[in-house]
């Protein structure tokens, strides 16, 4: 794979080393030794020299998990030995005396921990160790085990021989360089993680499902992470390089998180992704078209140019991407109706006109329908006992830190209990799940009033994909405790004495609530809203109200407003019967996160409907509408918000045979329009970690209610659990998808 050049960093450069992936071949150049090897016996006898050096991994690839990594070099994981046989010319005898000597980066040096050596007799050692483990002639067999807090990254093998007081070394052979990653299974590695099935999931599942949508209509995109797929581990030490962080420490989970949260966005640092959420893509791909993480990062590294374009779900999949890849358990975490505080308090402030409708020029606060994060999972010696584990991070730049667009690792348990003055972001993700939605009316001189404050609207559930299967499991209960218990409560107010300011607004009740019920619906079709007027005083009253319905360009970001409608309604006191409100989520969602709307006794319903030919036209890739309905009466003001998801159809996946590794089979998606006008410029798209490389096909039209037909030929490269992915892209039917599990087996197992 070529990469980028970079420059490099001078042998004796009083700069810290920055690059790994440099070709360096003058090592030992100034040493003046031979640089082949050798030592004579006793009286003159045969020289000794390095014939072969074997790096096993037939044998090191599977005892550490790394058998997919598709590369030609050894993969291993740091704290746990690996086996290399070096041949010598002859047999050792008492006094021959050589070393292993593993280096990475330029001026490798010693007490920086990128110049290891490693013996094997009473020799004093490095950091990592060494034994003899048998000899097999004049094939010694040894066995090497990197410190657990190693330098991660692609390190050069040399086998060195003392001779006449000297050491000599081997040639520099490209086919001996190693990888090293952290290790979730070494109990001394920091990011040891001690469910074997968490191991698997966390660390070795190369595709899964990020989940979009609302919190009563759960919806999943299909991800390919693809770490293991060839050229991607360059990519994400390049990635490091390409950051200037220093070689010396890439053994550190925590910086080395912190500075991938800064390089995966662009943002002020010339990173991976631009992000984009103006609806307009032409300079670059849609971020709903990309299947997974492969081609942008192998782009990103052959072209040293950030790729255009990403939302927060992508910036998410790449960033699991790099994590997993080297060897961090990483997770992607979806949380429905995120806010987005630029005031650094616990408030959300949503700002409206006298008139009732929403003051967009000075609102500065938003909430994000969804939001896509990461979570890493490593130990804390930084913090307090008991606030390691699970540990926010998050590549979407929305506020910088440290003088750079990032975000984390702040810890998921000190977040739960408020513990916010912790390193890293912490009081910004407090906000994000527990800030309290104020909404302010702005009267002509410009002063605000509140009138109204939901306590709960914010982080109404927290998903992430289960292990071992791609259902939505629910983290919310460790992000927080239940809202308005009394632990709730404890932690807000430890919360406010770390800095977060809360509103203590004292807002009266006011005689008229209203609620928005609404079912999800078919894009394509009519969309219609219940408005609910309750009347919860005991005299007649009149409501002027206003609904305004919008378009949601991306997560969060309320634009594009096309309807308003004003409406009177008199509610007179009126019994009705109880009924209950029809959810129909896309996805199993917990029964606590479906607000249904009370028991009435006094209310009045109006009906507003939004044609498909008023709002098509507007949609952006999130598919959502956005309704505000804000009421008058008696003085008093109300508003109520809600989101509504338009589902899509899928695509068909079929394959023609049972999947074999290294043999051809027949992959074939199939769509229909189900639509009353042609769709334009579509792309298919199919990818498989594993499985085949990306494939595109393009339609330059299909007819409404036509049917089209994909057939491609792939060869799997990877046994064992595998996911297709087909992904269709166009402007006016954007998240058009499916998945299909595969289980590709060795050609003998169907013999």
């Amino acid at each position: 794979m070529a990469m980028k050049p970079k420059k490099p960093t001078g042998r004796y450069s009083d700069e810290a080393p920055t690059s790994n992936l440099q070709v360096f071949e003058d090592d030992f150049a100034d040493s003046g030794t031979d640089a082949t090897p050798r030592m004579y016996g006793p009286g003159g006898g045969d020289m000794l020299m390095v014939q072969h050096l074997d790096m096993c991994q037939h044998i090191n690839k599977p005892n550490h998990y790394t058998n997919d990594y598709d590369t030609s070099n050894l993969v291993v994981r740091r704290g746990q030995e690996f086996i290399i046989k070096v041949t010598f010319s002859r047999l050792l005898i008492k006094n021959d005396d050589f070393q292993l000597e593993f280096l990475i980066g330029s001026n490798p040096s010693p007490n920086k921990g990128s110049l290891v050596v490693v013996t094997f007799n009473s020799r004093h050692s490095g950091p990592w160790s060494g034994r003899v483990i048998n000899m097999e002639g004049p094939t010694a067999v040894l066995g090497v085990t990197p410190s657990p807090n190693a330098i991660v990254g692609k390190f050069r093998t040399y086998v060195a021989i003392l001779v006449d007081g000297e050491m000599q070394r081997t040639k520099r052979d490209q086919a001996s360089d190693l990888y090293l990653l952290f290790n979730a299974w070494c109990p001394e590695d920091p990011v040891f993680l001690p469910n074997e099935a968490e191991r698997r999931e966390y660390v070795l599942n190369d595709s899964g499902s990020i989940y979009q949508g609302t919190a009563s209509n759960v919806t999943q995109r299909n991800w390919m992470y693809g770490q293991f797929e060839r050229g991607v581990l360059d990519a994400c030490i390049y990635i490091l390089d390409s950051s200037r962080m220093p070689i010396f420490n890439r053994g550190n989970v925590i910086k080395l998180v912190r500075k991938g949260s800064a390089m995966i966005n662009s943002q002020d640092d010339n990173g991976v992704l631009v992000g984009n959420w103006s609806n307009d893509y032409s300079m670059g791909t849609p971020p709903t078209a990309w299947t997974g993480s492969v081609k942008i990062l192998l782009k990103y590294a052959n072209t040293g140019v950030p790729v255009c374009y990403a939302q927060c779900w992508v910036f998410a999949g790449v960033f699991n991407t790099f994590l997993r890849c080297f060897g961090i358990p990483s997770r992607v975490i979806t949380n429905f109706s995120s806010a987005h505080d630029n005031t650094g308090n616990l408030k959300t402030d949503l700002i409206f006109n006298q008139n009732g409708t929403p003051d967009r020029l000075n609102t500065r606060d938003s909430i994000w329908n969804y939001h896509c994060w990461n979570e890493v999972f490593m130990v804390r010696p930084d913090l307090p006992p008991g606030l390691g584990g699970w540990q926010v991070v998050d590549a979407t730049p929305q506020e910088t830190s440290d003088g750079h667009y990032r975000c984390g690792p702040a810890s998921v348990a000190a977040i739960k209990e408020g513990l916010l003055c912790h390193p890293f972001d912490a009081g910004f993700v407090f906000a994000e799940v527990n800030s309290d939605v104020v909404f302010l009316k702005r009267d002509m001189y410009g002063t605000l009033t509140p009138f109204k404050v939901d306590t709960t609207h914010v982080g109404q559930g927290l998903f992430t994909k289960a292990v071992g299967n791609m259902t939505p499991i629910d983290v919310t209960h460790t992000y927080k405790y239940p809202e308005g218990s009394n632990d709730d409560e404890a932690t807000m107010r430890r919360a406010e004495e770390f800095g977060c300011e809360r509103d203590h607004s004292d807002v009266p009740a006011g005689q008229v609530a209203i609620y928005l019920v609404a079912e999800p619906a078919l894009l394509g079709a009519d969309v219609s809203v219940e408005v609910i007027f309750h009347n919860q005083g005991d005299t007649p009253t009149t409501v002027e109200a206003h609904m305004e319905a919008s378009v949601i360009f991306y997560t969060g970001a309320i634009a594009n407003h096309f309807k308003d409608q004003d409406f009177n309604v008199d509610l007179q006191p009126f019994e009705i019967s109880s009924h209950s409100v029809a959810t129909g989520p896309a996805l199993s969602v917990p029964s606590h996160l479906i607000l249904a709307r009370p028991v009435p006794s006094v209310e009045k319903s109006v009906t507003l409907t939004v044609s498909a030919q008023e709002y098509m036209p507007r949609l952006s890739s999130q598919l959502c509408l956005h309704f505000v309905v804000t009421a008058q009466s008696g003085g008093q003001s109300v508003a109520e918000s809600k989101v509504i998801q338009l589902n899509t159809p899928k695509l068909h996946i079929t394959v023609s045979d049972e999947p074999q590794v290294g043999r051809e089979m027949f992959v074939t998606v199939t769509f229909t329009n189900h639509l009353k006008f042609p769709l334009q410029n579509v792309t298919l798209y199919l990818d498989g970690a594993g499985l085949t490389e990306l494939r595109t096909h393009y339609y330059a039209i299909i007819p409404s209610y036509a049917t089209v037909s994909w057939q491609q030929t792939i060869k799997p490269r990877l046994t064992g659990p595998r996911h297709i992915i087909a992904i269709l892209n166009c402007e006016a039917l954007p998240n058009v998808s499916n998945v299909l599990l595969a289980q590709p087996g060795h050609l003998d197992t169907y013999c």
